[in-house]
């Protein structure tokens, strides 16, 4: 089976404009000097969507994911046993266009096949892809739902193949479709039973206010570790020296506000901490920054210095 992409569909640097994603312009960083527990990990996405049963279908068809729960004006999908996302329907709302939050969120499959086997998938199924790359630390596919919500869905490559070489490495190269497809016997009839068991969010990238204040609240307060950083326009910061669990840009929204209600929008983020002594740890080093925690029935939320909220979860 031959597939293509259109040349629109392929992520190319455009220096001097906003790339279409993060990894397309080679990236320079610091040494991760990370304080957070390297066991750090992320968990479910929350968002705000405009029509509920459309976007779980989406997401179900779509995506692959499977339907958990789905309650009043709420949903929870994940893969497997494992909660992913989370929708909130708010009729009408609008995508966040000029605003602060959600560039796109990641999933991490566990093998290369599985990101082949979803590429088939997407082709037999006309999914809409808006892009495709590969990053040197993984291969990757992107896709927009409809309201606008960003979606990475990939592989990463064994570790040791980038392991302190991030900042200098994590770049955008074409995608080798042919290759990625040759991991399947026949693409044509390779079944799809929705995303794989193992199936974790890997990364949560966010669009940002400005870049400075952002690594000051990530690196400094959180404790991630600064990976890599494209000057004033994006980081990517993480815990335990992986490529990023999160990434931050100013593309779409330098010196922009949070979305407002009526707007389809990140709800919160989760950054799950390994115990309840590591999340107190992180607590006491947020009050001595002076971030202000709000709580919930779920654990603490707080904002970073863009609006975007964040759940401290446990395990």
């Amino acid at each position: 089976m031959e597939l293509e992409v259109s040349d629109e569909q392929r992520p190319t640097p455009v220096f001097g404009e906003a790339p279409r994603d993060p990894e397309e312009m080679e990236a320079t960083g610091a040494e991760p000097r990370a304080e957070i527990s390297a066991l750090t990990t992320l968990g479910p996405v929350h968002l705000s969507v405009s029509d509920l049963k459309r976007s779980i279908d989406y997401y179900r068809l779509a995506v692959g994911m499977k339907l958990h729960e789905h309650g009043v004006g709420s949903a929870s999908l994940g893969a497997g046993g494992r909660e992913l996302l989370v929708l909130v329907e708010e009729n009408g709302a609008k995508p966040a266009d000029g605003y602060t939050g959600l560039y796109h969120f990641a999933l991490l499959l566990p093998h290369r096949a599985d990101l082949a086997r979803w590429l088939a998938h997407s082709t037999r199924d006309r999914v809409r892809l808006i892009g495709v790359a590969d990053h040197f630390v993984s291969e990757a596919l992107y896709l927009s739902d409809p309201d606008s919500h960003g979606i990475e869905i990939y592989w990463d490559r064994p570790r040791q193949v980038w392991e302190g070489q991030v900042a200098s490495r994590m770049t955008t190269m074409p995608l080798d479709i042919e290759g990625l497809l040759g991991e399947l016997e026949d693409p044509t009839g390779e079944p799809f039973d929705g995303l794989p068991e193992g199936t974790v969010m890997g990364h949560v990238h966010l669009k940002v206010a400005a870049i400075p204040q952002t690594v000051t609240f990530y690196r400094d307060i959180l404790g991630l570790g600064l990976m890599a950083q494209l000057g004033v326009q994006a980081a990517f910061l993480s815990a335990g020296g992986y490529h990023h669990h999160f990434g931050a840009n100013t593309w779409e929204s330098r010196g922009a506000g949070p979305p407002p209600p009526g707007i389809a929008r990140l709800l919160h983020a989760t950054i799950v901490l390994p115990s309840s002594a590591e999340r107190d740890r992180l607590l006491g080093r947020l009050k001595q920054g002076g971030r202000i925690t709000d709580e919930s029935e779920a654990g603490p939320i707080v904002r970073d210095p863009s609006g975007n909220a964040l759940l401290l979860a446990i395990p």
